[in-house]
């Protein structure tokens, strides 16, 4: 089984493909699979796939990758893990089909041979692969159902090339490194870039739970969705003792199947509800004690996780490792900039990579808490939007009019000023400014170059994925489900983990927990106006300590408040200082220093202005074509 690997594929409709260019696209991948590399080139040489290989489940050379089929008709390269392909190989078994590895790649081979493009439904993983089927010439490329594996590809006149990671793609020479505006417009909107968007001008991600046909001898490539989340789950008189009892059989099983490893296992314990049941669950069907990572701040107050992860760990008997993480750890951001080539504004990037780097030592895989939030309404800034919504109803459309434009003229890190500017806007477009870092007008005095060059604005994007859901609480949920999720919290933990050689995975994204929580959850059992997470809740005072404190909601955060008054401003001062003149507009960029200087809130925005900075200068990035 391959794990957490890195692939690349370039197919050419018109002329064989350097063999050389992608071994150096592979090899920029190797931090994905330190373990082994193969190549592999079909027999006309107009496709090449290749990989590098983090060895989890079958260490044997029988895992290797690019994998063939027995008779080569088809060949693969996969990232990611199928939970149930065990099962999937005994129903494959009755129907004749035979296997030479233990691995589950050869699964997806075999599933592909008997259900076509359709066994993707079949699968329970995390996943991104490409498949290619020598006797039509036809390249299969999937993404699992919530985007946890990354997938880029670049499809120009009769070529296509795809790849785990952005850099893999800027490891040719020749390839164009020009940014996409609207894509950063969607960056300085959210701290990230949505949906199949890119960065570089010319490059998509396959979203999650879609897959694509590319057609090598007609150039033809056709993208589909194969999977979306139900249908909300509409009111019912389905007992909170029932569903808790069901959460708990579905998040047991998918912790179970998940500590399946022939290396060391881990969980990322913050001590925080989700983390804690994942330990609680790994605790009942582990055959042997639970290895357990935290990392702490001390001297930060509630930014210092220990106490209670400690709680926990002992609590189920653990086996507990605890990093203390120091502020001196600026020169680490040119070193993230790279690995996330495509930037996000996220600072939890640094203690995900300080607590990914500290099990590595210990263990090869890690299972997280990812996820819960999304499904069960965990979120802080949940019930802050249902009280918003009551307030809403009870003043009248003037009044609030006319606050939401006195609003939009205070300084931008205004404690408020968002929650105000909102506030005259319908529903779905109140949704789509949970989460902005800088808003419209903000963004125009910011990066002058934008205006005029986003089709769609970033909040009526987000907006449309709010249509999603019928209640409040399912538009917060769909749209973080569609956007924030699988752009940045995974993308944070895929490329934070990878550096150190990790695999993360998480139980919570198994898609029957998914469908549990969108289509059989109630509202009432999701979110309300005091609180969320109310179903995992109430499992978690059954299964957890009772000291306890389960509303307390911070997992692994950064005191950047608090590290900007000291060498992480300087640094991130300097960078901003000397950012690109001819696409930000300095004068405001000083404001927003000056801001910060007098108390505002504007630590995490200069953080997104200098990751992205710091992303242009690494790859030298340019803003024409």
């Amino acid at each position: 089984m391959p794990a957490m690997c890195g692939i690349v594929g370039v197919l050419s409709v018109q002329s064989p493909v350097d063999r050389g260019l992608v071994e150096r696209m592979r090899d920029a991948l190797s931090h994905r699979g330190p373990d082994s590399a193969g190549l592999w080139r079909s027999a006309d040489g107009r496709t090449v796939l290749a990989h590098r290989r983090l060895a989890i489940i079958d260490l044997s050379p029988s895992g290797h990758q690019p994998m063939t089929a027995a008779d080569g008709q088809w060949c693969i390269v996969f990232n990611g893990e199928i939970y149930n392909f065990q099962d999937l190989r005994r129903e494959l078994e009755v129907k004749g089909h035979r296997f030479r590895s233990s691995s589950d790649t050869e699964v997806i081979l075999g599933a592909y041979r008997e259900w076509g493009t359709e066994c993707v439904r079949r699968f329970n993983g995390m996943f991104a692969f490409g498949l290619y089927d020598s006797a039509a010439k036809r390249l299969f490329l999937a993404r699992d159902r919530a985007g946890e594996k990354p997938l880029f590809y670049c499809h120009t006149p009769s070529k296509l090339v795809f790849a785990s990671e952005l850099k893999a793609l800027m490891a040719d020479p020749t390839f164009p490194r020009c940014l996409d505006l609207e894509a950063l417009d969607f960056y300085l909107a959210y701290g990230y870039v949505a949906g199949e968007r890119c960065i570089l001008k010319g490059v998509q991600k396959l979203p999650q739970g879609h897959a694509a046909t590319y057609a090598l001898d007609t150039d033809v490539l056709r993208v589909w969705r194969y999977w979306q989340l139900p249908e909300p789950a509409p009111p019912n008189n389905v007992s909170p003792e029932a569903l808790t009892e069901e959460l708990e059989s579905l998040l047991l099983d998918a912790v179970r199947r998940q500590l399946v490893a022939d290396v060391p296992v881990g969980i990322l314990l913050s001590g925080g509800i989700d983390s804690s049941l994942v330990t609680a669950m790994a605790a009942r069907v582990s055959s042997g004690p639970v290895k357990t990572f935290t990392v702490s701040f001390p001297g930060h107050g509630t930014y210092d996780e220990a106490p209670y992860a400690r709680l926990v760990a002992s609590h189920f008997g653990t086996e507990h490792t605890e990093l203390v993480a120091e502020p001196a750890t600026v020169e680490m951001l040119p070193q993230l900039a790279r690995q996330f080539d495509e930037p996000i504004a996220d600072s939890s990037m640094v203690p995900t990579y300080l607590v990914s780097k500290a099990i590595r030592q210990k263990a090869k895989v890690a299972l997280g808490g990812d996820g819960g939030d999304e499904l069960f309404g965990g979120y802080t800034l949940y019930p802050w939007v249902l009280r918003q919504q009551r307030v809403r109803k009870c003043v009248p459309n003037v009044l609030r009019q006319w606050v939401s434009r006195l609003a939009q003229d205070l300084p931008v890190g205004f404690h408020g000023r968002t929650y105000l500017i909102s506030f005259c806007l319908e529903q779905a477009q109140a949704v789509a400014y949970t989460g902005l870092y800088f808003d419209y007008r903000t963004r125009l005095r910011l990066a002058p170059r934008l205006i005029g060059e986003s089709s769609s604005p970033p909040e009526a994007d987000r907006a449309r994925y709010a249509t999603l859901g019928k209640s409040t609480i399912q538009q917060l949920t769909a749209a973080d489900f569609a956007t924030y999720l699988p752009d940045d919290i995974l993308v944070k933990v895929d490329r934070a983990s990878m550096l150190t050689s990790l695999e993360v995975r998480a139980p919570f994204l198994d898609h029957r927990i998914v469908a549990f929580a969108f289509g059989r959850v109630p509202d009432k059992y999701r979110a309300n106006e005091l609180q969320g997470k109310i179903l995992p809740r109430r499992l978690a005072q059954r299964l957890l300590p009772r000291g306890l404190d389960l509303n307390r909601k911070q997992g692994f955060s950064l005191p950047l408040a608090a590290w900007f008054k000291g060498e992480w401003g300087d640094f991130m001062e300097s960078v901003l200082c000397e950012a690109e003149p001819t696409l930000f507009n300095q004068a405001e960029i000083q404001r927003l220093l000056a801001g910060q200087r007098q108390g505002y809130s504007n630590t995490q925005r200069l953080f997104a202005l200098t990751m992205f900075e710091l992303w242009r200068r690494e790859y030298k990035v340019s803003l024409t074509s």
